[in-house]
């Protein structure tokens, strides 16, 4: 899958990383759907068709932890690519996310917005590999 024109959704409570992460990626040809908490994520990745789900961890009513077991859990969504972007950079909290299906685990700290959205491009790649073999 060509990363141009991918659908991401972006489940981020801080209203400013959100927009900077939107405009980031919007540039790089994604189409972009904001979430501002656990719940309003999980709504819309219940209602969308997304190639990948960059998820928060720390957010009101439902953390990304358990957006991401709900995902997993439901038919619908549980083959949904999703990317942990986080604070949390704790070895447990890293293996929490991987044991709970995460592709993959992200520091906000430790990387831009372009290098979140060259992970992002790496993902679709390795995924569109992997369903052509």
């Amino acid at each position: 899958m060509s990363p141009k024109n991918a659908s991401v959704l972006l489940v981020e409570d801080d209203e400013l990383l959100s927009q900077m992460y939107k405009t980031k990626l919007s540039h790089d040809k994604f189409k972009v759907t904001t979430a501002l908490d656990g719940e309003a994520g999980y709504a819309e990745i219940e209602k969308g068709d997304f190639d990948v789900v960059l998820l928060d961890v720390i957010m009101p009513k439902l953390d990304g932890f358990g957006v991401l077991e709900k995902m997993k859990a439901n038919e619908k969504t549980k083959d949904v690519p999703v990317i942990m972007l986080t604070n949390l950079g704790q070895d447990e909290d890293i293996e929490k996310g991987k044991s709970l299906g995460a592709y993959d685990y992200l520091i906000k700290a430790n990387l831009t917005p372009q290098q979140v959205s060259d992970k992002i491009k790496d993902v679709l790649k390795k995924i569109d590999k992997e369903s052509q073999e």
